[in-house]
């Protein structure tokens, strides 16, 4: 039932050009012999290849021969998939489809990355076996993709991410870098939600935890974020303190209505997810959130510093 990860161990990783990719490719092109593909072709270690396409997907998985599928192709930026619904039908639950139709006729496990954003916000926490409602064409999207992974693919891992960090100021397209981008632009007043609440997930952890859990054997659904929980504006103050900015830089509180003109796709007031599952199974290797901006800060701090 365990599948050990050896230098000759074939891993293909679909949509990989993103922050997330960035992290997966480098821990396991360590460990193993990588494939890696997008349909944005950022990096020289990228090949291209579309997971909507099942044609194409299939020539590029089966010419590699892989140990292992992991898909990482997902739009996620909530406006665009509001305004995009085909599109994000079509990379977000179709592409799982796709994979997961291949994974199975290779008979290999699967990794598919679902997300906290797939729940409704009703409850205050939620675990692996708490019930999503999803509100957004993402959220219902990225469900989809789940549900299928879940209920047609042989072997398979989803590991749901909370708000998700990593990949620096070239890769970071989420909410870590856009409070950067206004510090460096000399904002001297940050205006931050304190009415959402979630898990913060780094890129780096996530990606060990992947590696770790594939090879228990031990399929399913995962909760995959790190320990502890917070608000948006909790993250804003952190990470202004990090940079040693707190005196000259106010972090102000908003509620949601400030921005439901930019962000005006639907969100849950609360996404906080807890691994429960990780946990009893030893698996959690998830570290505190406080602990992973902290050490994520850096690559920003040299940034802002040079």
């Amino acid at each position: 039932m365990d599948f050990k990860i050896t230098n000759k161990t074939k891993v293909y990783i679909a949509g990989c050009g993103g922050m997330l990719g960035d992290a997966v490719y480098h821990t396991f092109n360590s460990e193993c012999i990588v494939k890696a593909t997008d349909i944005n072709l950022t990096e020289s270690w990228l090949e291209k290849a579309d997971v909507r396409n099942y044609n194409e997907m299939k020539k590029s998985i089966e010419e590699f021969g892989p140990d292992l599928i992991i898909n990482l192709a997902a739009l996620t930026d909530l406006e665009y998939c509001e305004k995009n619904q085909e599109e994000t039908w079509l990379t977000n639950a179709l592409g799982p489809e796709n994979i997961g139709l291949i994974a199975n006729s290779l008979d290999i496990p699967l990794v598919y990355i679902s997300t906290a954003g797939i729940v409704d916000g009703l409850q205050d926490v939620y675990n692996d076996f708490d019930k999503p409602n999803p509100l957004s064409i993402y959220a219902k999207a990225k469900y989809h993709g789940e549900l299928f992974t879940q209920s047609h693919v042989d072997k398979f891992y989803v590991f749901r991410a909370g708000w998700m960090m990593g990949g620096g100021p070239s890769k970071d397209k989420k909410f870590i870098n856009k409070i950067y981008k206004q510090i460096k632009n000399g904002q001297k007043e940050l205006f931050v939600v304190d009415d959402k609440l979630g898990t913060p997930t780094y890129t780096k952890s996530f990606a060990k935890g992947i590696f770790h859990v594939v090879q228990s054997g031990l399929y399913g659904v995962y909760n995959q974020v790190c320990n502890g929980d917070c608000s948006r504006y909790d993250v804003a103050k952190a990470f202004v303190k990090l940079l040693d900015l707190e005196n000259t830089v106010k972090v102000s509180k908003v509620d949601s209505d400030y921005f439901k003109t930019e962000y005006f796709a639907p969100r849950p007031y609360s996404e906080k997810l807890t691994n429960l599952k990780l946990n009893t199974r030893g698996l959690n290797v998830m570290p505190d959130w406080e602990e992973a901006l902290e050490n994520y800060s850096k690559v920003f701090i040299k940034e802002y510093n040079s």
